[in-house]
């Protein structure tokens, strides 16, 4: 989860003004090449998924480790914008989405009874790793610049990822003789059982899926609308660029703390209750940004955005599996994740055209406040799945 970093947006952000300058484009094309690369990358998905069921994690994980360090090695060579936006479609394709995919559901093959907590820690650490690169990133773009990051970046996700895809990691725990949960089968029950759950297609049909899946959409689009935009946004506010970019230390802090709350949470309650929890705080974080001020108002919104942030990353991991089984969890997932993607390249455009239109961020914010809320009504009526296929 933490070599994700390289794909995500905090990741690139740092990539961003250097590339301007050397390339000799304009922050539009640069945008729009990362719009098209989330794009392209998202419809990926549900193929990395599938292969995730028929080949299982392990060899996944390992050839997505060898693609993806391949990718950010070549991205040191582009000389414009046709090859940045082939890399962006690399980047995003094999690292903020196909490796945060198999890596959590790896982690939901292992565990049932508390697999909530277990993708929890995971996500939580994960996070955290995702937070700290950048700094790591911007001490290579300044001593050795964008092109030498990009290939240490490159290496780096080779001799870590693929050593431990080989080394680290097993399919099931009956490869190695285990069981889920570490709890012995009752007897008579065999220890390399088939995994059972839904086909996609059924999982499809169910309101519980689309559900969860407007919920994280939903997340992921004003939450990386917001990042991309958080500069001006908190602006507008009166802070400063230096109060607005340290606005990303409580949101971090927040997500970390909520998504080990989530985890534990949804091993005991139904998955409903969180889901619908943050979207109220999604959508208190998306209208407080209109009224933030210096100080602790500032810092209160960046707590409820990333909370909001936090449960979702920790209930849909591990909601799906416990609404349609394993057998087929790979395929619905990135189903899911190629929803949740593609709703994370239209946020920076909706709040800007928003911008655009009104004059202002605060304004638009209004608006696109009700599409969490309708999140939380999908949830509301949708039909938990009550027999397995």
């Amino acid at each position: 989860m933490a070599m994700t970093a390289p794909g995500q947006t905090t990741g690139v952000s740092v990539f961003i003004d250097p590339l301007i300058r050397d390339l000799g484009i304009s922050r539009t094309q640069v945008s729009t090449a990362y719009l098209a690369g989330t794009l392209v990358g998202a419809c990926a998905m549900p193929l990395v998924g599938r292969a995730i069921d028929r080949y299982g994690p392990r060899r996944v994980i390992a050839a997505v480790g060898a693609v993806f360090g391949a990718i950010l090695i070549s991205l040191s060579f582009v000389t414009g914008i046709v090859g940045l936006t082939a890399g962006f479609v690399g980047i995003r394709m094999a690292g903020q989405g196909a490796l945060s995919l198999v890596a959590t559901t790896t982690v939901a093959y292992w565990f049932d009874m508390r697999r909530g907590l277990a993708l929890g820690i995971t996500s939580a650490v994960g996070t955290a790793g995702i937070s700290l690169a950048p700094l790591l990133v911007e001490r290579l773009v300044s001593a050795y610049g964008w092109r030498q990051a990009w290939a240490v970046e490159g290496v780096a996700v080779w001799l870590i990822v693929i050593p431990l895809a080989l080394f680290g990691i097993r399919n099931r725990p009956a490869d190695l003789g285990q069981h889920v949960d570490g709890i012995a089968p009752l007897a008579g029950t065999a220890v390399d059982a088939p995994l059972t759950g839904w086909p996609l297609r059924r999982a499809l049909r169910t309101g519980a899926f689309w559900a969860v899946a407007a919920c994280l959409a939903a997340s992921s689009m004003l939450t990386t609308g917001l990042n991309f935009h958080q500069i001006a946004l908190l602006g507008e506010r009166g802070l400063t660029p230096v109060e607005a970019a340290a606005n990303f230390l409580p949101q971090t802090a927040a997500a970390l703390l909520a998504t080990l709350a989530a985890g534990a949470l949804i091993d005991h309650v139904s998955p409903k209750g969180v889901l619908i929890g943050a979207m109220a705080i999604l959508t208190c974080a998306v209208l407080s940004a209109r009224l933030v001020e210096p100080g602790w108002t500032a810092i209160g919104y960046g707590l409820l955005l990333g909370a909001s942030n936090g449960l979702l990353r920790a209930v849909e991991s591990a909601t799906y599996p416990r609404y349609f089984g394993t057998a087929h969890l790979g395929a619905i997932r990135g189903t899911a994740h190629t929803i949740t993607i593609g709703a994370s390249a239209f946020g920076p455009l909706a709040i800007s055209l928003g911008h655009d239109f009104t004059g202002r961020y605060g304004t638009a914010l209004i608006a696109l406040a009700a599409i969490p809320l309708a999140s939380a009504l999908a949830v509301v009526l949708s039909r938990k799945p009550t027999v397995r296929g």
